[in-house]
């Protein structure tokens, strides 16, 4: 197995001398990942982690999506079983690895394998016992916990992603620990995901909307001590470090119903007697309220629509959410944003980060919407775009009309712990082989691509999520 010095850059040589030079300025430069979903379980307990599967392979949907497509059953994997063996179910991944050619996922695992855990022999039937072993031995060291492996890939931040209904006792534990002469400093920050009680087809919504009461004191049937059960809720992650919220709505569709109006339909959804439609309504609403929210706690508002969650119904009913069956879908934005935008669009206070699953609407859309809106930011190429080709089409779709400045730099997007720097790699040689082109082509000078390389990889995700 070889990690090629050159991987990802492009093949003329000049413009592949440029990307060298580039990607050497920001190669080191710490890892600031705002929008993850990896357990802060893991940075609060400090415990080991058990074994090469339950790692690298269990919690990566990515993987195991593409082993499911061949046929792989996922109680094998250990998905939903807990008998399964570890070391038979990495057997199966690597006597399925050659699938993964051509992937990012390859990508990913490999630089894994080889600078986390120094592997030279390729992944593959014969060595997987040597695999199994090796990563499984490592992970028992202390050099290998999850707080060692933070500080070891320089972590400078990295955001969670939690429920209003999260007590967010994990996050509290690595406060004590940030606090304590002599404790961790490892910077881990949560984000509030209010999806299980915003949208009326979540599963269990109306359960939700009763924990809700609980948790703050609210009548969260009432549409005010709903709203009002929010903002204490936000008021609780903002003071336990968050920057920021995210919205995981099927569409972008916002509204700005009249008070009236509003209580109505709230009314209807929590009677549970509500059309598709009204559902639909009513996560349009609550995209405005919560931008209303966000202009007066400052926290960044973070909507990536376009996904059809679970879509194989059997295997959600089995496993339950995400187990790599969401589906891209298509997206419209310019009508969709327009209620919202229309009250808060000309906000400067206000910041909103549009991320997309349907490329067709880079340059169409999103470019010029965030080209123009200064409560507007684009998120970068994101899910199953968060690849080479992907981050490219994204570069060359967006930036001749939005810039720039008006992008937020890479996020990671996984629960894979140590994919996160596998991942920021890949982001940094695209976007320097993306800016070596720019330079050999003369359209900026040499010194502003490495300013913009050190912008991208670093001084923009922190700018744009208030870190």
């Amino acid at each position: 197995m070889e990690l090629h010095p050159d991987r990802l850059f492009p093949s003329d040589p000049t413009i592949r001398n440029i990307a060298r030079s580039l990607y050497a300025s920001v190669a080191n430069l710490p890892i600031v990942s705002p929008h993850g979903h990896t357990d802060p379980a893991w940075f609060a307990s400090n415990a080991p982690f058990g074994n090469a599967t339950d790692l690298l392979l269990k919690p990566d949907h990515y993987v195991f999506r593409m082993l499911y497509s061949q046929g792989v059953p996922l109680e094998s994997l250990g998905i939903g079983n807990g008998d399964a063996d570890p070391r038979n179910a990495w057997r199966i991944l690597a006597e399925h690895y050659h699938l993964f050619r051509g992937t990012p996922s390859r990508m990913w695992l490999d630089w894994v394998f080889s600078e986390v855990f120094g592997m030279t022999a390729q992944l593959d039937a014969g060595t997987s016992d040597l695999y199994f072993d090796t990563i499984t031995d490592r992970l028992a060291s202390d050099d290998f916990r999850p707080r060692a492996l933070f500080d070891r890939y320089q972590i400078e931040v990295i955001a969670t992603t939690e429920s209003p209904l999260d007590a967010l006792d994990h996050h509290a534990s690595i406060r004590a620990e940030n606090q304590k002469a002599g404790g961790w400093q490892g910077r881990v920050i949560t984000a509030y995901r209010p999806d299980t009680v915003v949208d009326p087809e979540f599963e269990g919504f109306a359960d939700n909307l009763g924990r809700l009461s609980d948790l703050t004191g609210e009548d969260c049937f009432n549409w005010q001590g709903y709203l009002a059960a929010h903002r204490q809720r936000r008021a609780f992650f903002k003071d336990m470090g968050a920057t920021s919220t995210d919205h995981g709505h099927p569409t972008p569709r916002t509204a700005d119903l009249g008070a009236d109006s509003a209580k109505a339909l709230f009314g209807k959804i929590c009677s549970g007697e509500f059309t598709a439609q009204e559902a639909e309504i009513f996560r349009a609403q609550m995209l405005t309220e919560m931008a209303a929210m966000s202009v007066d706690d400052g926290l960044v508002m973070q909507i990536h629509p376009g996904s059809f969650r679970n879509h194989n119904d059997p295997l959600f009913r089995r496993f339950g959410r995400d187990k790599g069956a969401d589906i891209p879908m298509r997206t419209e934005f310019v009508a969709n944003l327009k209620p919202l935008l229309d009250r808060f669009g000309n906000d400067r206070d206000l910041s909103i980060i549009l991320f997309t699953l349907d490329e067709s609407v880079y340059s169409r859309e999103l470019a010029p919407l965030a080209g123009h809106y200064p409560c507007l930011k684009l998120g970068p190429a994101w899910w199953f775009h968060d690849s080479p080709e992907g981050m490219r089409r994204f570069r060359h779709m967006t930036t001749e009309t939005a810039g720039f400045y008006n992008m937020v730099g890479f996020n990671d997007d996984t629960r894979a712990f140590l994919s996160i720097p596998a991942r920021h790699d890949v982001a940094r040689r695209i976007d320097c082989g993306f800016l070596a082109q720019l330079v050999a082509e003369h359209r900026i000078a040499d010194w502003e691509a490495a300013e913009l390389a050190h912008d991208l990889t670093y001084r923009l995700a922190k700018k744009a999520y208030r870190l």
